[in-house]
């Protein structure tokens, strides 16, 4: 059985890396920035749609907002980007947010964080995948019909890509990601070109449309309450910035320097695409709706159910390119791949999280050490598993699954800056140096700024998005945080249970007398090997013990015990009902009863087999007894095993893969460490 999961691990993942190949896999700029910064470079696929949609509630009229809602969402940008290059060079360990506030604020508010990110992440592969499903399904209709379908497969294809590491990952998206970036920006200058310059009208596809105002002539708070809803939805832009300062270890030294210089890149990026998209959008009188079949008029008709709504993106490449044409499909396939991609973000960043996380003993344990290829395997397969379930659950529709996205996210930006603040204030007043210090006190401007605007963002977000689906997000980050306690505190009972007492303890003291026991149920090869083994063991009583189900078999025991001779006293129990393991059970705990200060030691003929079949039809009682006997204090079990014939077949395939290093075996050892105490570095 191993030598069947080993080999297609071989193939779909590669050859498993040493640990001191670590450094190999760390990322230049050029890599990192699409391994990290997919997510808020292909976000402007649908943030600006999402705008659009909510201004569609109050009709065609209420599209004049837009252009402010998107300075809005540029200045909350720079603020975020900003604040965040102080973290990376503050805290250059990879703990991110988590950190941050753990260190400042306390390790609540450090939870809360670690929740909002975990939620974030997942929904990040979800909304991504699905949004990308949605472009690509405009040309080929099979992926709409199933939809969910193909949004699982991508899934499950970008966790085998991650799985064979983050370089060779990143090399994989950074293409398409660069393709994207260059497609957006010639469709920004070339639609500039001909409107400035030529002097074109262009036209998108909706051009022509009408839109039915949900609620017509809105104005006072009511208007307000639309834009701030608006704003929010277009915040969708800044999702996945943390996602750098999270994942400052994975880049080449100086990994601060080099961290903050690609978020600056990303953040000038996505606000220029961001903005170009919107302006487009206007220029060409794109339209949208939240419910098209219903409120996009053409024609004096409601469009129907038939009608496809495409992107923002997409007709605006259709009235700058021309529909069809080489350019737009270019961008077209650019678009539908990077989203899929996108979610690359989250497989960087929430395994890195898992990892700190089980460090600090919040999470299993398992997601601390890296896998095969270097990569946190265990957290990238648990992060698609989640992403699975609420692709299923949400049918893959992006519209119903962003509503739950960027609360979590605002939630950690908040918690973050303010930590930074407070880290500010600490080293202030210890620091005497004068340059120095109008260096933190110009970071702490910055950084309270961006906790005073991201706090006033998430209070927006949670006020215009909680009926609309925000609520599940905070019901997962509670259940996060819960899990995470109790897990926590199980780790913290164990330790303190376990951990060795300074004086002699009860573990430590001696047993009086060591009483063994040999189970028998034929004598056999197999039951005169434990026997043997058993005399060698130096004990103050040896005896064999055997469970009475058959009084012919037991009889023929006896006969066969005496006419060998063996010097060892047989005990025989009756067993009525014909169990086996209750009986030894029993007499077990009657000794341990007898004598607290006895050890009893339980010795178990086992065979060894070679096939997996085989398993099934041998070991069973003495698998029960095992695992019954492993609860019964002051009580040791010891398998004897007896190799069979077949046994030699497994022998050999154990030579064969002893050649080489087995993927997905268990892995052990540390990975990179973090500073438990807070950086002095501005």
């Amino acid at each position: 059985m191993s030598k069947l999961t080993d080999v297609p691990k071989r193939i779909l993942i590669g050859r498993a890396l040493r640990s001191d190949k670590l450094g190999e896999t760390l990322l230049p700029k050029r890599i990192a920035l699409p391994v990290f910064a997919s997510d808020p470079l292909s976000s402007v696929a649908y943030a600006p749609g999402e705008v659009l949609l909510v201004l569609s509630i109050a009709g065609v009229s209420a599209y004049h907002f837009s252009p402010w809602i998107a300075a809005a969402v540029v200045v909350l940008m720079f603020t975020v980007v900003a604040s965040y290059r102080q973290n990376v060079h503050a805290y250059p360990s990879g703990g991110g947010d988590y950190e941050v506030a753990t260190t400042n604020l306390g390790p609540k508010a450090g939870l809360t964080v670690a929740s909002a990110l975990l939620v974030d992440y997942v929904l990040t592969v979800a909304v991504s995948i699905a949004s990308g499903v949605e472009n690509l399904g405009s040309a080929v209709p099979f992926v709409v019909e199933h939809k969910t379908l193909c949004a699982i497969g991508a899934i499950v294809l970008l966790t085998l890509m991650n799985l064979r590491g983050v370089k060779e990952s990143g090399k994989l998206f950074a293409i398409p990601t660069y393709l994207f970036v260059a497609g957006v920006f010639i469709m920004i200058a070339w639609g500039a070109f001909r409107g400035l310059v030529l002097g074109d009208t262009m036209h998108a596809p909706t051009s022509d449309y009408e839109i039915r105002p949900e609620h017509q002539g809105l104005a006072g708070f009511a208007l307000v309450f639309l834009l701030l809803r608006a704003f929010s939805s277009g915040c969708a832009a800044l999702t996945g910035v943390e996602a750098i300062s999270n994942g400052v270890p994975a880049f080449r030294k100086p990994k601060s320097k080099n961290a903050a210089t690609t978020l600056a890149m990303m953040g000038l990026l996505a606000v220029t695409m961001f903005c170009g998209i919107i302006g487009l959008a206007m220029v060409t009188d794109v339209k949208m709706a939240e419910n098209p079949a219903r409120d996009l008029i053409h024609n004096g008709a409601a469009v129907g159910s038939s009608f496809v709504q495409d992107p923002v993106i997409s007709q605006v490449a259709a009235a700058v390119f021309g529909d069809g044409s080489f350019l737009f499909i270019v961008l077209a396939a650019a678009t539908a791949l990077v989203l899929f991609l996108a979610a690359n973000t989250a497989y960087n960043g929430f395994p890195l999280l898992g990892s700190i996380l089980a460090q600090d003993r919040y999470l299993p344990r398992q997601l601390h050490t890296r896998g095969d290829r270097l990569a946190f395997s265990n957290g990238i397969v648990l992060l698609a598993g989640a992403a699975i379930l609420l692709t299923w659950i949400y049918g893959a529709d992006s519209t119903r699954l962003i509503q739950l996205y960027i609360v979590g996210v605002f939630v950690s930006f908040t918690l973050s800056q303010t930590g930074m603040v407070r880290h500010w204030n600490r080293h202030l007043r210890t620091e005497k140096d004068p340059a120095k210090r109008r260096h933190m006190n110009r970071s702490r401007a910055i950084n309270t700024f961006g906790a005073f605007f991201t706090g006033l963002v998430l209070v927006v977000v949670l006020a215009t998005k909680f009926t609309h689906g925000a609520w599940v997000a905070l019901l997962g980050m509670v259940i996060f945080y819960g899990t995470m306690t109790a897990i926590r505190r199980h780790y913290d009972r164990v330790a303190e249970e376990i951990s060795a007492d300074e004086a002699p303890s009860e573990d430590s003291v001696k047993p009086s007398r060591v009483h063994s026991i040999v189970l028998v149920s034929k004598l056999h090869r197999p039951t005169l090997r434990a026997l043997a083994y058993a005399k060698l063991i130096r004990s103050d009583h040896l005896e064999a013990l055997s469970i009475s189900v058959d009084p012919a078999e037991t009889k023929v025991l006896k006969e066969e015990w005496e006419r060998r001779g063996i010097n060892i006293p047989l005990k025989i129990l009756d067993s009525p009902y014909r169990e086996v393991t209750r009986p030894v059970i029993d007499y077990v705990k009657g000794l341990r009863r007898e004598s607290p200060r006895d050890v009893v030691s339980v010795y178990i003929p086992e065979y060894v087999v070679g096939h997996w079949y085989e398993h099934l039809l041998h070991n069973q009682s003495a698998l029960r007894l095992k695992g019954r006997l492993l609860f019964t204090p002051g009580v040791m079990v010891t398998s004897v095993p007896y190799q069979l014939e077949s046994s030699e077949a497994a022998k050999k395939r154990a030579r064969k893969r002893a050649e080489w290093n087995a993927p997905g075996s268990v892995r052990r050892g540390p990975v990179e460490s973090r500073p438990k105490v807070p950086s002095s570095k501005s």
